[in-house]
């Protein structure tokens, strides 16, 4: 049966992102009634990875990271997940960022598992050779459970398409040939696909026209807040504007700027371009990180790190929609406030899928050295997006519930029957 509602409010919460997606999970299992060992099967990770990772550093001294890579689920197909670089990287964070993955490509149907990877680093105080040199060894580590038709890694936090590149030639070396399939987000030289770099925030902007059309929104003039002005948030800011919303403020890791009559978007991607930060952005007024979560808007866009909106902020939260571009934003104490309040929340899952929907157009393109226009990749994306959100509403609707957990009813009972089919192994 449904879990109740809750019915006390707390000012402390778990933040811990692996039990947050422990959590959401059980909450879906509740709805579907799964049986305990389904869930005991599904709540745990398949593999954990742990290596340690030597890096000669430019000064001729050796430093030893540590690295992770996560499996959760591949019942439906290869794991398929991010690798991020930042200092705050925890296995725990991997896990539920892996679990999430898992979730995430059931919602839109694509046939991968979830995974995920990250290095316990600060990428911003290494050299472009340190950060070559931390990859490749990285990639080195975890190379025996990676590949094509086991676990293909993409970028994500502080990673991009020249961390692919590294990685790909690292695994095509130690393959003894060009292994192009066995991560995507690779430059287009090296069988990258056409339109992945936008692809989250295309992905993104898919569904906030359909949450539009629900909420009965009209997108052009609707004034948008972006928290968070990495490859996500920025590419969304500038698409979103295309369509001829009003950007109000956006952030990125050092300041906030706002103006009530919209910012130029193109001008702050190059005046980000050019200073590596949005701070002293012409016409725009500075504003605090934080200040940016709780401003009056008509939709809200969280693309920086996890939980973003807790119960610390969340009844100063004053929108109307919320998309999730970034993974594990709102903490489920916040989705029961932010449901109460009429807010409507796209959940990440559904939300950011764009890229790894578009990772696995790029992994097709590799398997059959066939590449597709960008045309042809946006238009199938947006074909994908559109059914995706309409069988997340559909199925929220169903069981009168919020989006979340509607997305999650339909990602868990997709793994779930797979698992099913398959059986367990001997």
């Amino acid at each position: 049966m449904p879990p109740q509602a809750e019915t006390a409010r707390s000012s402390s919460e778990e933040l811990n992102p692996f039990e947050i997606a422990k959590q959401q999970f059980d909450r879906a299992a509740e709805y579907l009634e799964l049986e305990e060992s389904m869930r005991n099967v599904l709540r745990h990770a398949k593999r954990q990875l742990i290596v340690s990772i030597p890096v000669k550093m430019d000064s001729g001294r050796v430093e030893v990271f540590e690295g992770y890579r996560v499996q959760h689920n591949i019942a439906r197909g290869p794991a398929k997940g991010g690798i991020r670089y930042h200092p705050q990287v925890t296995l725990d964070e991997v896990k539920a960022l892996a679990s999430w993955m898992t979730w995430k490509c059931a919602t839109v149907g694509i046939p991968y598992g979830g995974g995920k990877g990250g290095v316990v680093c600060d990428p911003k105080s290494m050299s472009r050779d340190e950060l070559e040199r931390l990859t490749r060894r990285y990639a080195f580590e975890i190379a025996p459970i990676i590949g094509p038709g086991r676990d293909i890694p993409a970028p994500d936090v502080y990673t991009d398409e020249q961390t692919m590149a590294w990685i790909m030639d690292t695994i095509s070396m130690v393959k003894g040939h060009t292994e192009l399939a066995v991560v995507t987000g690779k430059p287009l030289s090296l069988g990258g696909s056409a339109g992945r770099a936008e692809a989250t925030a295309r992905g993104g902007l898919y569904v906030l026209r359909e949450a539009c059309r629900v909420k009965g929104i009209d997108l052009k003039g609707a004034r948008v807040v972006v928290h968070g002005f990495g490859n996500a948030g920025a590419n969304f800011a500038r698409l979103v504007a295309g369509d001829g919303a009003r950007v109000i403020a956006a952030c990125d890791s050092s300041c906030g700027v706002y103006a009530e009559n919209g910012i130029n978007v193109e001008a702050a991607l190059r005046h980000k371009a050019e200073t590596g930060s949005l701070q002293g952005l012409d016409n725009t007024q500075e504003i605090g990180c934080e200040e940016i979560l709780e401003l009056d808007c008509d939709i809200l866009v969280p693309s920086a790190l996890e939980n973003s909106i807790t119960l610390a902020n969340v009844e100063r939260v004053k929108t109307r929609i919320i998309i999730e571009l970034a993974n594990g934003p709102t903490t489920p104490g916040s989705d029961r406030i932010l449901a109460d309040a009429g807010v409507f929340l796209v959940p990440d899952i559904l939300a950011n899928a764009g890229g790894v929907t578009v990772s696995y157009y790029e992994w097709v393109q590799d398997q059959y050295s066939f590449f597709w226009s960008e045309n042809q990749v946006n238009d199938t994306l947006e074909q994908t997006m559109r059914t995706a959100f309409r069988s997340v509403h559909e199925t929220a609707n169903l069981h009168q519930t919020d989006m979340r957990t509607g997305a999650y009813i339909l990602a868990v009972d997709r793994v779930a029957k797979a698992t099913s089919v398959r059986g367990i192994f001997p």
